[in-house]
């Protein structure tokens, strides 16, 4: 799994990449049902990654690099483990125990029967299947129902309550006091659901919004749309087996659900926002809110509550300069409202890898996972594009965020069998959605060790990542025979690798002061012939993504190119970028 003991000793490469925080996905106590969103126990590292002691030496060794640490909060839902829920199982119907999470009787299978056996209300999980789980009193007899938009093993807190809102703050101060710079908040539009709990009738999504979003392709038909037959695993314990038979048009993306996006949410972080300001520093929260139009997502970012959010418009973007120069447009217009800065994103742990899904037929489609029997990238066409299109992100005015192993070009890994993978969405939609796995595959750090580096050999007896005797343990997931030319020791110190491409470009941005800097849309600037162009302080940058070849402007000479040289006359045709220095 990797640990923090891990995290610590890879630091100096986060540095040498010219990175200035690290965001640590959750490494708490759980019992790992989603990759470590299940929370059991906010203030205790899970014994998987170490213990407090080398979170703070991790977070020591951090600080000395000049390198900030943000953790990830997760405060829609905990761990059915969590000894709040466990209490709440143990507790009478409307105890106070209970009031901490969303525990509702059902319905009357038929009017006037007092039995309860319909859910609560209609709410599809966003894993699939039904958002409802009914409990099984002592007795026997059928109890109350509890809401968990994720897995079954993630009930949701219920926001209505003061002591959740107290608990919460207090997990904040108790990550302050030990001194990490701020929190990345999963589901930050989810935590506040509309009063009575109405029906709904639309797909749960971790995207809302209409056809105008960017991200809703009406005509575009996307793997995880496919018709499938499911085949059972034949010893029952792999999981079952997806086998795509028929493609179909992904729908719009349907209304506001009544469980995101409600507006008591933004009093949560306007607590949060005072909490943040006792604390002497730097101090930043940052919003996972999966919603639009940019302007419903600039309200996260006003001046009381949280300081940055991702920037889901410009990853739904795709590959395409019309749709691309829309998401900037409307994304500076609408952070520069509340006097926020923007954020940059392509990619991340619930998104297929950019070069994947750039390298597709139609590089604006969104698949959720890749599996061999769907469409496979263009590898070579989708890396070349998103070393173009990280130039755009890094050269943008606000702050950039990238996913570990971008700076490699690692691609999704598409041919994951199903008993390999771990993701809950893959389960509760029976294969249907692929699932995330693909983009969460482990580092390849040495391309000629087992595993590629990613666990080192343990001595025998110590535990660790080893195994006993010595021998390094198998990742997690298992990687792609491909990761093996990508890996980081193949490509540092190579001219043209994606990886000291994007050490250039980041000590460029640097330089150049591009974060905190002005746009402008240059004179080359044409969309709708696939030029997509634009100042930021004395700095020119040019994608190509049309199907001509572009001349470079005569007299400006080329800084940085996505093609890995000096740049030359023109940019290649669908997948060429440039940064001139004027």
């Amino acid at each position: 799994m990797g640990d923090l003991a891990g995290v610590t000793a890879k630091l100096p490469y986060l540095q040498s990449l010219g990175v200035d925080a690290v965001w640590l996905s959750p490494f708490y106590k759980s019992p790992q049902a989603d990759a470590g969103y299940d929370v059991a126990d906010y203030r205790a590292v899970d014994p998987l990654f170490g213990t407090l002691d080398d979170f703070d030496a991790m977070l020591e060794k951090a600080h000395s690099l000049g390198i900030k640490v943000i953790v990830d909060l997760v405060p829609n839902h905990t761990s059915d483990e969590h000894a709040w829920f466990r209490e709440a199982l143990a507790a009478a119907p409307g105890s106070p125990e209970r009031e901490r999470y969303m525990f509702h009787p059902g319905k009357d299978s038929k009017p006037g029967s007092g039995d309860g056996a319909l859910a609560p209300n209609n709410w599809k999980s966003i894993f699939g299947g039904p958002a409802w789980t009914r409990l099984t009193n002592d007795d026997g007899t059928p109890g109350e129902w509890y809401l968990h938009l994720f897995d079954t093993k993630q009930p949701d807190l219920n926001w209505e309550n003061p002591e959740v809102h107290d608990e919460m703050r207090s997990v904040l101060r108790f990550w302050l006091d030990r001194g990490v710079d701020g929190f990345r908040v999963d589901v930050a539009h989810g935590l506040v659901k509309e009063a009575g709990l109405p029906d709904w009738d639309g797909a749960a999504a971790m995207v809302e919004g209409g056809l105008s979003a960017p991200g809703a392709h009406s005509e575009a038909v996307e793997p995880h749309t496919a018709r499938l037959h499911i085949v059972p695993a034949a010893d029952n314990s792999a999981g079952p087996v997806a086998t795509a038979v028929e493609h179909k048009v992904k729908p719009p993306l349907d209304p506001p659900s009544p469980f995101f996006d409600q507006d008591g949410v933004h009093e949560i972080y306007r607590e949060w926002h005072r909490v943040l300001a006792e604390y002497d520093g730097d101090r930043m929260l940052v919003a996972e809110a999966w919603v639009e139009p940019a302007e419903r997502l600039a309200r996260y970012v006003r001046k009381d509550e949280m300081q940055q959010a991702f920037n889901f418009d410009f990853l739904l973007a795709g590959w395409d300069a019309e749709r691309m120069a829309e998401a900037i447009e409307s994304s500076l217009d609408a952070a520069g409202s509340v006097e926020a800065p923007s954020t940059w994103v392509l990619s991340n742990h619930d998104t297929v890898r950019h070069p994947s899904r750039f390298g597709l037929e139609d590089p604006t489609t969104f698949p959720k996972g890749i599996a061999a029997e769907d469409e496979q990238p263009d590898a070579a066409l989708g890396l070349a594009r998103a070393r173009a299109a990280s130039m755009v992100s890094f050269a943008l005015p606000g702050s950039a965020y990238l996913y570990q192993g971008e700076e490699l070009g690692l691609p999704e890994h598409t041919s994951l069998p199903a008993e390999a993978r771990q993701d809950p969405s893959f389960f509760r939609t029976k294969g249907v959605e692929r699932g995330r796995d693909g983009c969460r595959v482990p580092l390849p750090w040495k391309s000629a060790e087992p595993g590629f580096g990613f666990s080192e050999a343990a001595s025998a007896g110590t535990g660790g990542a080893g195994t006993a005797g010595g021998a390094p343990a198998a990742p997690w997931l298992p990687q792609p025979e491909a990761f093996g030319e990508l890996a980081a020791d193949v490509q540092a110190g190579v001219g043209g690798s994606t990886l000291e491409l994007y050490r250039s470009v980041l000590a460029f941005r640097r330089a150049h002061g591009l974060g905190s800097g002005t746009f402008q849309w240059a004179e080359e600037h044409d969309p709708a012939n696939g030029v997509l162009a634009f100042h930021n302080r004395d700095v020119l940058v040019v994608v190509n993504m049309g199907t001509a070849a572009l001349p470079v402007p005569a007299g400006l000479r080329v800084e940085l190119s996505s093609d890995g040289g000096s740049g030359g006359a023109s940019i290649v045709p669908n997948s060429g970028a440039y940064i001139v220095a004027l």
